[in-house]
């Protein structure tokens, strides 16, 4: 992939006459909002690794395991989704409201498409606080940090961040540690980062090959990465035990539906929530000039969980 040049707008990672990776992911947890090319282009994923329909229900189970930390036992009351996908039930503000009505949301998305069902079908319920969209580009930290849509947060109240199946589509030639930190120095002291990413760790070496061998411009920009590369995009941050783990083992007890945990191999992806110290900001440190994350990095300590509603 090209980088652009400062003076040029960045070169999408949706493919403008492909696969979406928004209408991907929702063909792949069976939505039918999606076009032939999603469906070609995910088909193909299918054949090169057959669990990716466990690998992405994995990666939506976590997701609301995240939400539900960050709202019922860490207090957050206001959350960023960067990378909000097609609408499917529940999504970030259903279980957010679920334990705290006040939790502000806002939802960001660089695609129009996303954003437009997004807009329609994201919407508050009764007595519940409003939500704000914002058509941004995680790639432009900038803009979404001075966007009017934050200018309504609390900036004297953490956040909660969730960048959630999305940095597995930014390259390492776009820094997506340097993206993170970025948004992390822009938000309130004590805010917290929720992270899923993609891993190829765990996967044998056959299947490994087969989605390596996958053409790039059929599917769009994509990169797997090692557990100490996911390290890496929060390293200095607290890490919420259990830390970085396969994604099925992130407090597996906050599942709601009973079901057994994936084995690492069908989940393959990576999952963390870390957080900036309390009182300070999160000093911006390049991506390029520091080591990963240490594996035994300081774990915060998790307050008391809150009553959620029924």
């Amino acid at each position: 992939m090209t980088t652009s040049r400062p003076d040029q707008p960045a070169a999408p990672y949706v493919l403008p006459d492909g696969p979406r990776t928004a209408s991907r992911y929702d063909f792949l947890l069976g939505g039918k909002d999606n076009l032939h090319d999603d469906r070609a282009s995910a088909e193909a994923l299918t054949k090169a690794f057959p669990d990716i329909g466990t690998a992405v229900h994995e990666l939506r189970r976590y997701m609301h395991r995240a939400v539900r930390y960050l709202v019922a036992e860490a207090g957050v009351r206001q959350l960023i989704d960067i990378g909000v996908g097609i609408p499917k039930p529940p999504n970030v503000h259903d279980l957010a409201h679920r334990y705290a009505p006040g939790t502000r949301i806002v939802y960001v998305d660089h695609d129009p498409i996303v954003m437009a069902h997004a807009r329609a079908l994201l919407t508050p319920g009764e007595g519940c606080a409003p939500i704000d969209y914002l058509e941004a580009d995680l790639r432009n930290p900038h803009d979404i940090l001075t966007s009017p849509a934050l200018r309504s947060l609390d900036h004297d109240q953490p956040v909660g961040l969730l960048i959630l199946a999305v940095l597995h589509f930014i390259p390492d030639d776009e820094h997506p540690a340097d993206l993170v930190r970025a948004l992390l120095d822009g938000l309130p002291p004590g805010s917290h980062v929720a992270i899923s990413h993609t891993t190829f760790d765990p996967l044998p070496a056959e299947v490994r090959a087969k989605l390596d061998a996958l053409p790039p411009g059929r599917h769009g920009t994509f990169q797997a990465r090692t557990f100490d590369q996911v390290a890496a995009l929060v390293d200095g941050l607290d890490l919420v035990p259990p830390g970085l783990v396969p994604i099925s083992h992130w407090r597996p007890d906050l599942n709601r539906d009973g079901d057994e945990l994936a084995e690492p191999a069908k989940a393959a992806g990576y999952a963390v929530i870390a957080r900036t110290p309390p009182g300070t900001r999160h000093p911006a440190r390049s991506s390029r000039n520091t080591g990963p994350a240490q594996r035994t990095a300081q774990p915060v300590s998790t307050p008391q969980p809150q009553e959620a509603r029924p």
